[in-house]
């Protein structure tokens, strides 16, 4: 069964331009990073010094776009980064970007080098359909606090991704929770890309392929679908 995704209009409404791409994979064999995840995320540092050329990531348009959006949801960019200037930043650290798991690993890859927010959650542990909305406050955040499992709630008008039972992502892409994310158990998977204008949807795409493929060499013969830009 697809996984079915919807924005609500207040989001449309908020950013206009905002377009999302969805590649499911299922049949995953997913482990600790090893040689081959790690040499895609340093191709992905490679091709990120090369596309800023000296320049922070917040001077990147796509970037700067998505730090609009935040603020215009009223959250300070430069406090809660939106996870694609979040991920850039780390890769040009000299601790560099860290190592997760394979699955994990690739989809970081593909956000650093297109510098585009990408997420990825387990498909089993996702509940009913998932929505992109502004949220009420009342919504469960599941999430960890001092190794112990806790439950916050987003801030009223915050923009959220959530399943039928509560949020997945705080901030729109800032602040994944636990209880959907991919681990090392993962075998079903989706990875969400999310872009604003001035990315155009073939580069969305190209993003998305360029996933799929890191995928499909990671795990020969997965099913993997790339969906059309939304």
């Amino acid at each position: 069964m697809t996984l079915t995704l919807t924005v609500s209009d207040e989001v449309r409404t908020l950013a206009p331009t905002f377009t999302h791409l969805l590649v499911e994979a299922r049949g995953l064999v997913n482990g600790p990073s090893d040689e081959a995840s790690s040499a895609l995320l340093d191709e992905a540092a490679r091709r990120l010094a090369e596309r800023l050329d000296g320049r922070s990531p917040d001077q990147d348009p796509h970037v700067a776009a998505w730090r609009a959006a935040y603020t215009a949801f009223g959250t300070k960019p430069s406090r809660t980064r939106n996870s694609a200037e979040a991920l850039a930043r780390r890769a040009l650290a000299d601790g560099g970007l860290p190592r997760i798991n394979r699955l994990v690993d690739a989809y970081n890859a593909v956000s650093v080098a297109h510098l585009i927010p990408v997420g990825g959650e387990d498909l089993g542990r996702v509940r009913g359909a998932m929505s992109l909305v502004r949220a009420t406050g009342d919504e469960p955040f599941v999430t960890m606090a001092g190794g112990v499992e806790t439950i916050e709630h987003p801030e009223p008008g915050e923009v959220v991704w959530r399943d039928e039972e509560g949020v997945t992502c705080r901030r729109w892409n800032w602040r994944q929770g636990p209880r959907t994310r991919i681990d090392d158990d993962t075998t079903d998977a989706f990875f969400l890309l999310e872009s604003l204008a001035p990315m155009t949807r073939d580069e969305l795409l190209a993003a998305g392929r360029e996933l799929a493929e890191s995928l499909e060499k990671l795990s020969p013969g997965a099913r993997i679908t790339v969906g059309d830009p939304e």
